[in-house]
């Protein structure tokens, strides 16, 4: 048994600290973009995957219980509510923010086909 202690250990450190790394890189991104949106994406997606990473690695730690069902469930509700709040966000910054052309390029269909950034003309 103490083999399986040692795999079920290294399996909780590698998720753990996989979850920080993804938390230390989207704190880089934050910093390193200067555009709000671009700002949120990479929030919004850090967090995402970090907390669902270090939630992995202490459902394995704590075992199969209660506890563990109800780590499960917040997983759940974060790769739920996180992409809507993401949403809302930018909708928002898209309405109100009055420099937003100044940041992005809007290509239609045609310009993107005309300047070849599409495979087949498919979007």
């Amino acid at each position: 048994m103490p083999a399986i202690e040692w795999i079920r250990f290294g399996l909780v450190v590698f998720f753990i600290l996989f979850g920080l790394s993804i938390f230390f890189l989207e704190i880089f991104g934050v910093y390193r973009f200067k555009f709000v949106l671009n700002r949120m994406q990479i929030a919004a997606t850090g967090d995402t995957l970090g907390i669902g990473l270090c939630l992995v690695g202490l459902m394995i730690a704590n075992g199969w219980n209660a506890a563990t069902a109800k780590m499960a469930l917040v997983i759940v509700f974060l790769w739920c509510a996180s992409p809507v709040s993401s949403h809302v966000i930018a909708r928002l910054e898209y309405t109100t923010d009055e420099t937003l052309m100044e940041n992005c390029r809007i290509v239609t269909i045609e310009e993107a086909e005309a300047e070849g950034e599409t495979e087949n003309g498919d979007i």
